[in-house]
């Protein structure tokens, strides 16, 4: 198995101060938005943006939540390990709010599909958009693209993108892993 850097910390940081300021373009104050973290991978994107919000560009109060999926995909009776769930938290009314999706790589779009139908359970968004940091764009297997992406990556089905964050690995960093 061999691994190549795709983006090194420096690089993730650049990305992440654009993304950031891409939302502030399309949202300006926040107050009727609600960024959604998918789990367990989108968290650490999604906390590291709402940081960077409001620390350095001073938006307040922004509304954060993760989602989980586990049960919501097609396919989680199709494995024979047990599957571990992780915890859902929104603490919010989502009911006409703006819901911005966010996850750390969009490979096939199945997750999010999922996360298009367990979000219904908290209400009806008013509308729903999608933030990646990583956009794989050769391995759709639904019509879903990103509003929001910070790097486009082509990789074939036989190599893996893998972020890590230095909140979870000790260091932010995306490597392309071949096997």
């Amino acid at each position: 198995m061999s691994q190549k850097v795709l983006l090194n910390s420096k690089e993730v940081t650049i990305i992440l101060h654009r993304l950031a300021c891409q939302l502030i373009e399309k949202h300006l104050d926040f107050s009727d938005t609600i960024l959604i973290g998918i789990q367990p991978r989108g968290v650490f994107l999604a906390e590291r943006l709402k940081q960077i919000l409001e620390s350095e560009y001073q938006t307040p109060e922004i509304s954060l939540g993760y989602l989980d999926i586990t049960f919501f995909r097609d396919d989680f009776r199709r494995t024979d390990k047990p599957l571990e769930a992780n915890k859902t938290q929104i603490n919010f009314i989502v009911e006409n709010k703006k819901v911005i999706f966010i996850d750390d790589v969009l490979f096939t779009g199945r997750s999010i599909r999922s996360a298009l139908t367990a979000i219904q359970s908290f209400g009806r968004p008013s509308e729903i958009e999608l933030l990646v940091l990583i956009d794989r764009r050769f391995s759709r297997n639904l019509p879903i693209q990103p509003d929001y992406r910070g790097r486009q990556v082509d990789a074939i089905n036989g190599e893996k993108v893998k972020v890590s964050w230095k909140e979870n690995d000790g260091e932010d960093v995306v490597y392309l892993v071949t096997n």
